[in-house]
């Protein structure tokens, strides 16, 4: 084993033994250093000099076990030592007399006079019997771990260094950091010795520990392994070559057949084998800071540890100096979980319960005492519930529902009064659906006959309102908001009539049967969008959504959706309340700034404890970048937004990817798979929602896709009917009339196409850039070849500039289409070569194959295959 970071070390010993070899002047000295510094090897080390250079070594180790074997370290010494057979005998006979003798006082302190007679002459023999083994070269006895040697034996070695002036002897000494000194007349007398040195081992410093690294690695590379290793194990030298065991192990596991499932606990058992090493005191502190897992104060610890506070300072002082320990914590999580698994779970919940009632008189935050009595399974005491319930609320708040679950469930078990544990179901019912909705069910059916039976009169009533609609139970929805009184004076901007605004105007957005009359004042509601000092933020959310379905003129959704993102998005529990504003931009036709705010909204903490908003958050992210021609980015969000969420978990909801998605498959020209999607069993009521429409219309470009124009338009029309009668009659809902212009496009009816596009360029709030272009490029298929190349030109600009690839395409191949035609050959060739790399980078190869052989009267001539083949066989080229 290499010994790094020692040298200085060394060389102060070996100039110590040359001074014993050549001054005839002996040497002790003392070496210390935390559990696992390195004393050991220092010793084996020495020892392996010291007889290459013609020196005796005798060597012994202290031990915990063996304190109590009088003699048991002085007995090691000379057993190394193999004397011949009359001295072995001699020595024998005067530590077998010896051990009948009364016991010495402690190491360095008076003598008894009644035992003097017996030990006198075994301090003299035994000192006689060194003497005689320094005639051949000077003798150097190492004792590893003296501070657990026995007290008789550190009594010979004070008797042998109070001789040390003219002898040929050396004595090493090694000692770990302890809780207190051990044996301390000992170390007083030892340490006034003339020839006395103290040697400290520090710890590894980054460039010992880089050496200690592989040596093919580059040397930035093994600075900055150094660095992280030193991160983790403070530069104890015993924990950092057991880290980089470990770590060679699991890479060469990774590569073996049979990977060794050992071969990753290797820093574990270190950690374990440092605190084992250290008196019970120092493991109890460690475990104690463990079960904390923040900083604590030695005052703190001695409360939890039922000790006097000051007892514990040492302890920290200890395991500061072995590396577990930085400033008032462990120094790593990986630290703290191999001491966690080494407690039994009995000695786990009995210390984070002790740890609850002790946070709880130091006046911790509820959230800290919570995670404690959560760990503790432990709900008894008046005060505990409060606490359980402040703590929920904030976790709720932070965007950690799976923490709130666990404080409510805990709280469930405890005796409350009915209005407590209504209010701890509803947020129950909240924090569970954050994780997974079908564990919310039940809860969800108590809160709901709970709220019928007081006459929904409950603000926890009226929190189960969006939990409803997604499952679908918009009756049960409707009779809560109808049934709900606020006792507010104020208006509908503060308070519990607030709270009814939204969520009276969420049901009508999600499920536009219900509620009439919230649509029919829209001025009533649409001016909280730009409130927001005034409004809460949830009603002006679900208002900025109501704007998108039903816009107005006083109302930018576009501007107020952005602004509400921008305020919120850094808040923690806000996840929930930006999906919202998410899809009014979609709505509203920006699928550029929703894949911006998607992935902003992806990459915050709270996304990865809430399943469902994640998953809501990749829905919407999946369908605007299928509107944007993306359609690997689509399918990908999409596809992940299931695996968030299993698709039983969606509710009526379940619409949304699933309309991606058959979306995706049907451009990509992959329509077995698409047919699969539109197997996949949907709720009742799905079809009556605005995302119901969403997949209505992707069902129908599917049977447009697949030559079924009837059921196509069947479905297209249905769209029309429901957004309607809805009046909610907006493109970037989804543009009905558009769709159902390709439909009788593809059965020649130009002139019903022809109305149906003007009716969609003339929409009633504004057409988005889109939805025009697209528009555009269908009405130039229906113009004269003049006034066909302007309709395409705007077309193509608008396409540009909304970010719509797909589409492009389509007006680009097109616009070639019709230069060939009026034989522009050359424009044709350069659009149609920038329309095939278009197709090819959005993901749909089919529809880039078309552009190069599309059916009679549909595309192309035939003429234009000449050049475009080529371009084909250059892209499969590049790809291979």
């Amino acid at each position: 084993m290499v010994l790094v970071q020692r040298d200085e070390q060394i060389a102060l010993l070996r100039r110590a033994f040359r001074a014993c070899e050549e001054q005839q002047r002996g040497h002790v000295a003392l070496v210390t250093g935390a559990v696992g510094s390195g004393k050991t090897s220092l010793l084996e080390t020495l020892d392996e000099w010291v007889v290459a250079a013609g020196g005796r070594v005798l060597n012994a180790a202290g031990s915990r076990a063996e304190r109590g074997l009088r003699l048991g370290v002085l007995g090691q010494l000379f057993h190394s030592a193999r004397l011949d057979q009359e001295s072995t005998d001699r020595v024998e006979k005067l530590m077998r007399d010896a051990a009948f003798a009364v016991p010495l006082p402690e190491p360095g302190g008076e003598g008894v006079a009644s035992g003097e007679q017996v030990w006198a002459p075994l301090l003299h023999g035994l000192f006689t019997a060194l003497l005689d083994l320094t005639r051949s070269g000077p003798l150097v006895l190492t004792v590893d771990d003296v501070h657990h040697a026995d007290p008789a034996s550190l009594h010979c070695l004070l008797y042998v260094t109070r001789r040390l002036r003219h002898a040929r002897i050396m004595i090493v000494l090694a000692e770990a950091s302890t809780l207190r000194p051990s044996h301390p007349l000992f170390r007083a007398e030892l340490l006034s010795q003339p020839y006395f040195s103290r040697i400290s081992l520090p710890p590894l410093t980054v460039d010992a520990i880089a050496r200690l690294v592989d040596a093919g690695t580059d040397a930035a590379q093994a600075r900055e392994a150094a660095e992280s290793l030193l991160s983790m194990t403070g530069g104890n030298p015993l924990l950092t070559r057991a880290l980089i065991d470990e770590r060679r192990g699991l890479a060469q596991s990774a590569d073996d057949a049979t990977p060794d499932p050992t071969a990753g606990d290797g820093f574990d058992q270190a950690v374990l084998g440092c605190l084992y090493r250290h008196e019970p005191g120092v493991r109890q502190v460690a475990q104690a800071l463990a079960v904390l897992n923040r900083p604590a104060p030695p005052e703190l610890l001695g409360h939890l540890l039922d000790v006097v506070p000051e007892s514990a300072v040492p302890a920290v002082r200890v395991l500061r100096t072995s590396g577990l320990m930085e400033t008032d914590q462990l120094r790593h999580p990986r630290i703290l979980r191999s001491i966690l698994a080494d407690m039994s779970s009995e000695e786990r919940r009995a210390l984070h319960q002790r740890a609850a009632e002790v946070l709880h008189e130091h006046g911790a935050e509820p959230r800290v005492i919570a995670e404690h009595l959560v760990a503790a399974g432990w709900a008894d005491g008046a005060w505990v519930v409060p606490v359980l319930s402040d703590a929920a609320g904030q976790a709720l708040a932070s965007g950690r529902p799976d923490l709130a679950a666990a404080c409510l469930r805990l709280v469930g078990r405890a005796e409350v009064d009915e209005q407590q544990r209504n209010t701890t179901t509803a947020m129950l019912v909240n924090a569970r659906w954050q994780v997974n909705p079908l564990t919310a069910n039940g809860h969800l059916t108590e809160l709901v006959q709970a709220a019928r039976a007081a006459g929904w009169s409950t603000t926890a009533a009226l929190s189960a309102v969006p939990y409803l609609l997604w499952q679908g139970r918009v009756d049960e929805a409707t009779e809560a908001v109808s049934g709900f009184s606020p006792d507010d004076d104020h208006g509908a901007a503060t308070g519990a009539a607030s709270r009814l605004r939204a969520m009276q105007l969420l049901v009508s957005l999600s499920h536009p049967d219900h509620l009439a009359t919230i649509r029919e004042t829209p001025s009533t509601w649409s001016r909280a969008a730009t409130a927001p000092t005034t409004i809460s933020p949830q009603l002006q959310a679900v208002t900025v959504l109501g704007t998108a379905l039903m816009p107005t003129a006083e109302n930018d959704t576009v501007a107020t959706a952005e602004q509400l993102l921008q305020r919120h998005h850094t808040d923690d529990g806000a996840l929930g309340l930006l999906t919202a504003p998410l899809l009014a931009l979609l709505w509203a036709g920006r699928a550029d700034r929703v894949t911006v705010w998607g992935d902003v909204l992806l990459n915050r903490p709270a996304a990865r404890h809430a399943p469902v908003w994640r998953a809501i958050v990749r829905a919407v992210r999946a369908e605007a970048a299928l509107r944007l021609g993306d359609l690997p980015g689509a399918e990908h969000q999409a596809r992940t937004a299931l695996a968030d969420l299993p698709a039983p978990a969606w509710g009526v909801a379940i619409a949304g990817p699933l309309a991606t998605l058959i979306g995706c498959a049907t451009e990509a020209g992959r329509f077995a798979e698409a047919d699969r999607w539109l197997a996949h069993p949907v709720p009742a009521g799905m079809l009556r929602t605005p995302l119901g429409v969403h997949y209505l219309a992707a069902r129908g470009r599917h049977h447009l896709a697949m030559g079924r124009p009837h059921a196509a338009t069947t479905d297209l029309r249905r769209c029309g009917e429901l957004v309607r009668a809805w009046g909610v009659d907006v493109a970037g809902l989804v543009p009905w009339r558009l769709e159902l212009a390709r439909v009788q496009l593809s059965v020649g009816n130009k002139t019903q196409a022809t109305q149906l596009l003007q009716e969609q360029l003339r929409g009633a709030h504004g057409v988005d850039d889109r939805t025009r272009g697209r528009s555009l490029r269908l009405l130039a298929t229906t113009a004269a070849p003049d006034h066909r190349r302007k309709l395409l030109s705007e077309a193509v600009n608008l396409l540009q500039s909304c970010g719509d690839r797909l589409e492009l395409v389509r007006a680009l191949g097109d616009t070639g289409q019709t230069l060939q035609r009026a034989g522009d050959s050359a424009r044709a060739r350069l659009l149609v070569r920038r329309a095939y790399q278009l197709a090819q980078d959005c993901g749909a190869s089919v529809l880039a194959q078309r552009l190069i052989r599309r059916e009679p009267g549909g595309g192309l001539p035939a003429r234009l295959i000449a050049f475009a083949e080529p371009l084909a066989e250059e892209a499969q080229g590049a790809a291979s």
